[in-house]
């Protein structure tokens, strides 16, 4: 008589399914962590778009009109051989700050108008002793949308005065003037990256390299102090005293 196989039954009475073996759940663990974790690796690529970066990040400028990132701060002019607080060159501490130009492409912020944009004159201090030099600084702030503006050593303009008398410009002397077209950021302020300091001299054209030029009075007499920088005055001139 032939063997006759048996199979199990279960309790059903339909056959019992065959376990896999530990090995076989293993490996499809895996495969489905691996299919989440791609997934997870489309939707973060999808959402942070890491390649736009490069793109997106502003350009540097220098004195030629490239653009520079992360500073806040504007040139500092020579003021030539006598009254200079050193050549600070066109690019030391240059920069604009800001805005969101295509690299290599004109910005396309419209220029700055001197309505929505606030120029101050800033000394060091209210008074100086006798053997001290005042050091001025410019400061800016845009009160109006982004904006283009000439930052550069051209562009600056310091200018001492006691009443109606000009004892001092910064223009007379300047060596090396250069100009840089920056945007500046809607609400952005911009100082100058370093001070320039005035000897307590008058200037004249003809004479910057003369050591005999007239020196300042001093005993509490009351100086103004006035910049200009792309084309817009300070609001107000900068008082200050020298002892």
């Amino acid at each position: 008589m032939p063997a006759v196989a048996v199979y199990p039954v279960s309790m059903t009475g339909t056959t019992a399914r065959r376990r896999h073996s530990p090995a076989v759940y293993r490996r499809r663990r895996i495969v489905l962590l691996v299919g989440l974790l791609v997934i997870v690796g489309v939707v973060w690529l999808l959402i942070a778009q890491p390649w736009s970066g490069a793109a997106d990040e502003p350009a540097a400028k220098d004195d030629k009109g490239t653009v520079q990132n992360g500073t806040d701060s504007l040139p500092v002019p020579s003021a030539g051989a006598t009254g200079a607080a050193g050549d600070a060159g066109a690019a030391e501490g240059a920069t604009d700050a800001s805005g969101t130009p295509t690299p290599g492409a004109t910005p396309t912020a419209l220029p700055c108008v001197a309505s929505e944009v606030a120029v101050e004159a800033v000394t060091s201090a209210d008074t100086y002793s006798g053997d001290e030099n005042p050091q001025f600084t410019i400061k800016i702030t845009n009160n109006g949308p982004d904006c283009t503006l000439n930052v550069g050593t051209s562009g600056q303009s310091f200018a001492v005065t006691s009443g109606d008398d000009v004892w001092w410009r910064s223009t007379d002397c300047q060596s090396e003037p250069s100009d840089m077209i920056v945007t500046i950021a809607a609400g952005q302020s911009v100082s100058s990256a370093s001070p320039l300091a005035w000897d307590r001299t008058r200037s004249a054209v003809g004479t910057c390299a003369d050591e005999t030029r007239p020196r300042a009075p001093g005993g509490g007499a009351s100086y103004n102090l006035s910049v200009e920088i792309g084309g817009i005055p300070s609001t107000q001139p900068k008082q200050f005293l020298l002892y």
